[in-house]
C-alpha cells in the first residue's frame, strides 16, 4: 500500500474487493464515493499483482540496462503494464516516467544518480582551507559586521534628533 494514498486502508481493501468481482476503477471509484485518481492507480497495480497491490513492498532499484531495455521495449510498441507486469515493477507509471526522462535528456536520464546533497566546489571542508585563508574570510566578516553596527547606531543618533 502506498503510504501517500488519499484512500484509506479499508477503501483500498473495499477497491480490490471490487476490482475481484470485475468492476473497474471508475465504477469503483463511485461506489466508494472516493476520486477515480487514487483508485485508478491502485487498479493498475491491481492488473499487475493481484491482490499482492496491498502489500507494500520495499523501494527496488534497477540498474541502467534494464531501464533501457524496457524504454526501448516500450518505444517499440508494447504496452507499459505488459513490461510492467514481466518486469515486476510496482507500477506502469514507473515506466512511463523513464520513458519521458529518456526522451527529455536521453540515456543519461536512466543511469543511477549520486544519493545526498552535492558538494559546493566552492567552500571546500574548513579542515581544508589554509589557516591564513580562515584568518582572511574571518577579518572580512568583522570588518563587515563593524560598519553594519556603525551605520546602524549612525541611523539610530539620527531618527532621535
Amino acid at each position: 500500500m502506498d503510504a501517500r494514498s488519499s484512500l484509506s486502508v479499508e477503501q483500498r481493501e473495499a477497491a480490490v474487493a471490487w476490482f475481484e468481482k470485475g468492476i473497474a476503477d471508475t465504477a469503483t471509484a463511485g461506489l466508494l464515493g472516493v476520486a477515480r485518481q487514487p483508485v485508478g492507480r491502485l487498479y493498475q497495480r491491481w492488473k499487475i499483482h493481484g491482490r499482492g497491490a496491498l502489500v507494500t513492498k520495499p523501494k527496488q532499484v534497477y540498474s541502467f540496462e534494464v531501464k533501457l531495455a524496457l524504454v526501448e521495449r516500450f518505444i517499440a510498441g508494447e504496452t507499459a503494464l505488459d513490461l510492467a507486469t514481466e518486469a515486476g515493477l510496482s507500477s506502469p507509471l514507473l515506466l512511463e516516467r523513464w520513458v519521458r526522462e529518456y526522451r527529455r535528456d536521453g540515456v543519461d536520464a536512466l543511469r543511477p544518480k549520486p544519493k545526498g546533497r552535492p558538494r559546493n566546489p566552492e567552500t571546500p571542508p574548513s579542515a581544508e582551507v589554509p589557516e591564513l585563508e580562515r584568518l582572511r574570510q574571518e577579518n572580512e566578516r568583522l570588518r563587515a559586521e563593524v560598519a553594519y553596527l556603525g551605520k546602524a547606531r549612525a541611523l539610530g543618533a539620527h531618527q532621535r534628533r
